[in-house]
């Protein structure tokens, strides 16, 4: 379904634009120094959104010193703060936090109980009409309005046959979405500047949520944007697993349009890893192209495992090093697809198949290794510093083919 697009300081989301790609500091954002830095960062590793917590006077303080910090960097970074409990206070007590962030983060199920939820809703709303800043009303799993839960659950309870507590959950967070949204709008909010997520840390709930808001989204003739993660993901192969199974079937379903794989950084971790696990989804999904794609043998009892593997490495290492003047120099060199493979078994046909490739020897072939570039045998190697002259190749076919 075709979403609204929506601008959110430089840059616009939803629609026809890329799916984008952002992330979150952990840094203290009261610690200008730090979050500055960290901000910085992951915006140079590809975030093209990064999120902050604005959690309390000091934090609130730090933010327009922050912008001002970016500016005179000239980083138009979009900064959307993220609002937990006391959104409400803040953003009455701050008005230039207000106005120095682009976009606005709150959850329905945390501003307040009862009469006093609405009001604090309405209040943010308010504000955020006054202001023109676009928000995301972001439904979490484990803090979505209980009272509304509690009713859904024993309206679930009293009918011949319920359905299972994991589906009231999914419904609840959907309605609490949508009914949000719609209060939103009652108060003044345009629809175009609404953003909406239903995010849980279970990957098969996440995704019977998404695609439960994506079909009642498409019934109520809404085109809001969605911000699609996972609440909880994991560090580590878990993190980056249980993200990319959840995401990836949803954005290939054309569902989502921005993203964010949150995941528990390792202690000597960087917190760019999100960021590349996102470009690197996205690339393997085939929805954006950010650099060369290499790929490489997993090998097997046929293969020279050392001498391909350190091939591979060397490549991907030496493309990473000149993508930065690649990418000023060769318009779309982010689309190349490149090959590394090990023997004869798949080498040369893998390598046909990329723009440029490269077939070396197994462990008992012939000790000559064939380069391919657009389907056709350009060269044969023997007796030479194979690296060096792939490497060679590579650069001439960029400029021979993206100057």
């Amino acid at each position: 379904m075709k979403t609204n697009s929506i601008q959110i300081g430089s840059l616009q989301l939803g629609g026809e634009n890329p799916i984008r790609i952002q992330s979150m500091t952990n840094t203290p954002t009261a610690d200008i120094d730090a979050t500055v830095g960290q901000i910085v960062e992951l915006f140079k590793a590809g975030s093209e959104l990064v999120r902050i917590t604005v959690n309390d006077s000091k934090a609130s303080e730090a933010v327009p010193l922050i912008r001002r910090k970016l500016e005179e960097m000239k980083l138009m970074i979009p900064l959307i703060g993220d609002f937990h409990f006391n959104g409400h206070i803040l953003l009455c007590r701050f008005p230039e936090m207000a106005q120095a962030l682009d976009k606005w983060r709150i959850n329905p199920g945390n501003v307040g109980m009862g009469k006093k939820r609405d009001e604090n809703f309405e209040k943010i709303i308010q504000l955020a009409v006054q202001y023109e800043k676009p928000i995301r009303i972001g439904v979490n799993a484990g803090s979505l309005d209980q009272e509304l839960l509690a009713k859904m659950m024993d309206a679930n309870a009293s009918i011949m046959v319920p359905i299972s507590d994991e589906e009231v959950l999914i419904e609840a967070m959907v309605k609490s979405a949508l009914q949000s949204a719609s209060l939103a709008e009652k108060i003044g909010m345009n629809e175009e500047n609404i953003i909406i997520s239903v995010k849980m840390s279970e990957v098969k709930s996440m995704v019977k949520a998404y695609e439960l808001l994506d079909k009642k989204l498409g019934e109520l003739g809404k085109a809001y944007p969605l911000h699609l993660g996972l609440t909880e993901a994991g560090s580590g192969i878990q993190g980056l697993v249980s993200s990319s199974a959840a995401l990836g079937i949803l954005l290939n379903k054309g569902i989502g349009d921005t993203i964010r794989i949150s995941l528990t950084p390792s202690p000597a971790g960087n917190r760019t890893d999100e960021v590349e696990a996102c470009k690197q989804l996205l690339q393997s999904l085939g929805l954006r192209s950010f650099s060369p794609k290499v790929t490489s043998c997993p090998g097997c009892g046929r293969t020279d495992n050392k001498r391909y593997q350190e091939l591979a490495e060397e490549v991907k290492k030496y493309i990473e090093e000149q993508m930065p003047v690649w990418k000023e120099k060769y318009l779309g060199v982010e689309n190349m697809k490149v090959a590394i493979m090990g023997c004869v078994v798949n080498g040369p046909g893998e390598s046909k198949a990329a723009d440029i490739g490269i077939s070396l020897p197994g462990s008992s072939e012939e000790p000559v290794a064939e380069i391919f570039q657009n389907g056709v045998s350009i060269k044969k190697l023997k007796d030479c510093d194979i690296s060096q002259e792939f490497k060679k190749s590579i650069l001439k076919y960029i400029q021979n083919t993206y100057a």
